[in-house]
């Protein structure tokens, strides 16, 4: 199959890309280069299965630019951090929003089988209860939840006015070897250097999902039929932010404080994922430590050698 994925060089991104170039699909990866890193993809790179564009989802010329036989779209481009979204508004609006709607339109042009819309647990806002299931009113509480939100409305419509096969996806807080500027690898980053971890607030209750599982969740879905509704996709077991930082503490062997400062305003403070409907939908198994990735992150930072 040939597939298209949208923000392919971005952290879930390279995992899918090479998951899919591995199982012998053709993927074409466009991606503007913003936050990801022109190396994320160097071992693959050469891969004769493998195109790599370098294209903004906020012009839809760029889309046009794109091969033809295009069957399948993993659209994960976006502006895909809370705070980066608050310094950024324009551009996480008219990323989220604005491209969504671009990669709708040219998955609708090119008669693409099947659209996968990477959202995000920030639709729901803040939770009402916990665990949060799907019929959970969607009261996104920041510009990322905002953004997201208004790109499920657009699929929603591109499905049931064009018919586009959709299947969108709220994932929880994913993380894993090759993320950034988010809660787990800057724990890590500063525990190894000894400085002060910062918790903000205190009181946060986070769903967190390694990007291995969802990987696998996003190349199931290769095989399903399409889902009308929105699915969760987090492991169902909530970590604190005090439990994170002490797991963080003791594999690495640091000590470094904890710091806690006034609550961030915009930022969701509880959220874990209800897993009935995912449950039912996939054959993906959850896993019952959603930290088990966390030694081998700590093991790769250390040898980076850039701490």
């Amino acid at each position: 199959m040939h597939v298209l994925v949208t923000g392919g060089a971005g952290f879930i991104g390279c995992y899918l890309t090479r998951r899919l170039l591995a199982e012998g699909h053709r993927v074409t990866v466009m991606d503007n280069f913003f936050r990801a890193s022109r190396e994320s993809l160097a071992d693959v790179r050469d891969h004769s299965l493998l195109s790599i564009y370098e294209g903004d989802i906020r012009r839809y010329a760029d889309f046009e630019k794109l091969p033809s036989g295009i069957e399948m779209i993993y659209h994960l481009a976006a502006q895909s951090n809370v705070m980066g979204a608050v310094s950024g508004l324009d551009y996480s609006f008219e990323t989220n929003v604005g491209g969504t709607y671009n990669a709708l339109k040219f998955a609708r042009e090119r008669s693409v089988r099947r659209f996968v819309f990477a959202s995000s647990r920030e639709s729901y806002g803040e939770a009402q209860y916990i665990p949060v299931d799907e019929n959970h009113p969607l009261n996104s509480k920041n510009a990322y939840g905002a953004s997201k939100l208004c790109g499920e409305r657009y699929c929603a419509v591109f499905n049931q006015t064009y018919g586009l096969d959709v299947f969108t996806v709220r994932l929880a807080n994913v993380y894993g070897r090759g993320d950034s500027n988010r809660v787990i690898p800057i724990f890590i980053d500063k525990a190894l250097r000894g400085e002060a971890l910062t918790i903000y607030g205190g009181k946060q209750l986070i769903d967190f999902i390694g990007v291995d599982t969802v990987t696998d969740v996003f190349m199931e879905i290769m095989t399903h039929e399409g889902s009308a509704e929105a699915v969760n996709v987090g492991s169902g077991r909530g970590t604190t932010l005090f439990d994170l930082a002490e797991e963080i503490l003791k594999l690495s062997g640091s000590a470094s404080p904890l710091e806690v400062l006034p609550a961030r305003e915009v930022e969701v403070v509880r959220f874990v994922a209800d897993t009935k409907r995912f449950r039912k939908i996939f054959r993906t198994s959850l896993p019952e430590n959603p930290l088990s990735l966390l030694p081998q992150m700590i093991s790769d930072e250390k040898k980076s050698g850039k701490c």
